[in-house]
């Protein structure tokens, strides 16, 4: 019965392993720059989500609070936000590179988690960038779309990239 069961928990204990190495090293990454205010890969994206408000004429300016261990937001003279460790979308993306590594395939799996990672990367930037903009100008919808509309759009980034992994890459010709 259990051979039944071995290719599901094949997946199954590959997803866990792979998920648990990525997440230790991110809070080893993390442990790293504990009280020296925001980590480098989330002050990188800071800073472009910053480029992208200046470019599309919303003046930005990116303030640190150190003992907050965050980056605030200064947009139009107003500060809508600030950027903390947990908007840069690591934990979404080692989430994605370990269900995907799960249904490995080859050389085509790291192609597609580097072009996946991109795209997550991209979309959290302008996630970020839309979050600040509505809470400048529409501040009434600013806790709907920090708690609802912006996540889903993170995540269904993440949900519609693993069903083009599993339709088009980890299943292709199982099926035939």
């Amino acid at each position: 019965m259990l051979k039944d069961f071995k290719p599901v928990l094949s997946i199954l204990l590959r997803f866990i392993i792979i998920y648990l190495v990525l997440l230790f090293g991110y809070q080893f990454y993390l442990n790293e720059f504990k009280g020296t205010g925001l980590d480098p890969f989330s002050r990188l994206i800071a800073d472009q989500v910053m480029w992208i408000q200046n470019l599309i004429n919303y003046p930005t300016k990116l303030f640190d609070d150190i003992r907050g261990e965050s980056v605030w937001f200064n947009v139009k003279n107003y500060y809508p936000t600030r950027m903390v460790e947990g908007c840069n979308a690591i934990s979404v993306m080692i989430l994605f590179v370990s269900f995907v590594f799960a249904f490995y395939k080859g050389k085509k799996t790291f192609v597609f988690v580097l072009i996946g990672l991109l795209a997550l990367y991209i979309m959290n930037v302008l996630r970020i960038a839309g979050l600040n903009i509505v809470m400048r100008d529409y501040q009434q919808y600013g806790k709907m779309s920090h708690d609802f509309v912006f996540p889903a759009v993170i995540y269904g980034s993440v949900v519609l990239l693993w069903l083009v992994w599993i339709k088009f890459f980890a299943l292709k010709n199982e099926n035939s």
